[in-house]
């Protein structure tokens, strides 16, 4: 076990899960007020927004007006997702926006074919024809990214050797491109990590790739993702994707309830109790949260929005 670390860096997730997993319709004026939100609470990366199908992912058929409408903070990066080359294209266009080239498996097939469309050695050859497009726009950060890293509720338990497999595809494909990964994602896309299976992924990878920094993208559907973060940073884990409020989910994951990723505000309180620095104002995160649950019209799984921080307790005892 590594020692925990002393400053983690969030990316934020909420915006671009949470307006792709809603179901009534949210204007482009409130996205953008929940971005301008929370832009001015210390987070130093968000996600706000999809270059995707609309008629798959209607929630961001507004996605060229939201990117355009934000008023960006010099401090904050501003990124964007996109799964094709027509994504990508669209992503160039916009203005202010950090690119990150994402060479994306999955540990699951099946939920690779039901998500993406296609399989192992297909996804090999788009993933090269990516990087290639990446370096030919002059995208220099490079992300590995691996779906379903801990289990899939079409396969099953996801054997370790194949999160090694896929990890050494991912290195491969960088390799002899020659780029560098700036970093890896290990995502619990449907809820099947505990702490205990964290710790024997996070340390498989680490002792065969020490110097790759891992960054854990973990859902909440079955409520162990602050027990999950916890482990990640116990294992040395510097890195966590998230979403305010706990918005979002996953559309594909095939099953009801898909909790989205583990909530930011939860684990922004969370590390600063334990002395881990964030960059975050918890206060005014907390305000941003509240302002989610105001925006999507219904309760939303965060706890410490209304709980509130113990240092505000603390200051109304002294």
């Amino acid at each position: 076990m590594s020692d925990l670390p002393r400053k983690i860096d969030i990316q934020e997730e909420g915006p671009r899960e949470g307006f792709q997993f809603e179901k009534g319709p949210i204007s482009t004026r409130r996205k953008i007020e929940l971005i301008d939100s929370l832009s001015d609470t210390g987070l130093r990366e968000i996600q706000v927004g999809s270059y995707v199908n609309p008629k798959r992912v209607p929630g961001w058929a507004d996605v060229e007006d939201v990117v355009a409408g934000i008023h960006r903070k010099p401090d904050v990066r501003y990124t964007v997702l996109w799964l094709n080359e027509r994504g990508l294209q669209r992503a160039l266009a916009a203005e202010g926006v950090f690119l990150k080239g994402s060479i994306t498996t999955a540990a699951s097939e099946t939920f690779m074919k039901l998500n993406q469309n296609r399989g192992f050695e297909d996804n090999m050859k788009v993933q090269h024809n990516q990087v290639a497009l990446y370096k030919q726009h002059g995208i220099k950060y490079f992300r590995g990214s691996m779906m379903a890293a801990f289990g899939c509720n079409f396969e099953g338990d996801v054997p370790i050797s194949r999160v090694l497999e896929q990890t050494e595809v991912v290195h491969r494909i960088a390799d002899e491109n020659g780029v560098e990964l700036d970093i890896l994602s290990l995502a619990d896309t449907m809820a099947w990590a505990t702490p205990e299976s964290i710790k024997r992924v996070v340390g498989a990878v680490r002792e065969r790739w020490p110097d790759l920094r891992i960054t854990l993208h973990l859902h909440d559907t079955r409520g162990l993702g602050c027990a999950n973060a916890y482990a990640g940073l116990e294992m040395g884990v510097d890195s966590f994707d998230s979403s305010v409020a706990g918005l979002g989910g996953c559309p594909f994951a095939g099953h009801k309830g898909a909790a989205g990723n583990i909530c930011t505000e939860d684990l922004a309180f969370m590390c600063a109790e334990m002395g881990i620095d964030t960059g975050i104002d918890l206060e005014r995160l907390l305000e941003a949260a509240r302002l989610a649950e105001d925006i999507v019209g219904h309760d939303l799984p965060g706890k410490v929005k209304w709980g509130g921080s113990l240092d505000a307790l603390r200051a109304k005892l002294h």
